[in-house]
């Protein structure tokens, strides 16, 4: 079974797609919060590429600046090149800047926190964070990664795009996980009814036990990144019935004046 956060190859027979520059992305993303460094073996198993391509892939990417080689253990890092891209692309979020002082009062009335995120593969990487005032909190650092299908945020982000899209994203984690596939399309399924009903989506303990979460997505007008919204934390301290009546209306109301503002 593949890594959730990589998908099959739609571009295999796509004439106009650059295959190299897309392996050479995809060492980019191997790259995880608690890695010190990775060798071309990492990366080789990470990918499933050939050393040999995995080899020329790191050499050209450290000549250009955004992997740094430490010759004593064989080992690259992501270079400061990379987060300039990561720097301008949150620039160019617009969404995010004028949510954050919406999250921040969700966050401060719960006492949870509150964060924005995108699509990376099969997961959604947190991309800005509000924090409480609860010392019980769930944390979930910026540049995270949380599943697609069974956290909060991701159904929220699947519950936001089209029928096609959320198809395609769906037949990708079946592909990966088809073992499990009947009970995560159930659960999804139970989550998106709430979607249509209310515009949101639950996860209570099924993104991990004993954490509940919501997410609300939000599809800017600009053209811009879609994004998904969400409050987890602890089930003895954010509630389904606390969810439900508090914070998930607060979230939809949020980003109803998201969109008005993109008007």
């Amino acid at each position: 079974m593949r890594p959730r956060n990589q998908q099959k190859d739609p571009n295999a027979k796509d004439r106009d797609f650059v295959t190299a520059l897309a392996r050479g992305l995809q060492l980019l993303r191997c790259f995880k919060r608690e890695d010190k460094g990775l060798g071309n073996k990492d990366f080789a198993q990470r990918t499933g590429l050939s050393n040999s391509t995995v080899s020329r892939l790191t050499y050209t990417l450290w000549k250009l600046g955004y992997m740094e080689f430490d010759p004593d253990t064989a080992r690259y890092r992501l270079a400061p090149p990379v987060l300039a891209l990561g720097y301008s692309c949150l620039h160019g979020l617009s969404a995010i800047e004028m949510a954050k002082p919406m999250m921040q009062e969700i966050a401060t009335h719960c006492g949870m926190p509150v964060a924005a995120g995108g699509q990376d593969g099969l997961t959604i990487i947190y991309i800005d964070r509000c924090t409480g005032s609860n010392p019980v909190t769930l944390s979930i650092p910026i540049g995270a990664h949380v599943d697609l299908i069974t956290s909060g945020i991701g159904r929220g982000f699947l519950a936001g795009r089209t029928a096609e899209e959320r198809t395609t994203l769906l037949e990708s984690i079946k592909e990966q996980d088809a073992e499990n596939w009947d009970m995560l399309y159930q659960n999804f399924e139970k989550s998106f009814e709430c979607y249509q009903e209310h515009g949101y989506c639950l996860s209570i303990g099924e993104w991990k036990p004993d954490i509940n979460s919501i997410g609300v997505p939000f599809t800017p007008k600009d053209g811009t990144p879609p994004l998904a919204f969400n409050c987890a934390g602890p089930a003895s301290h954010l509630t389904e019935e606390q969810l439900r009546t508090d914070i998930g209306p607060r979230l939809v109301e949020m980003v109803e004046k998201l969109h008005a503002i993109y008007r």
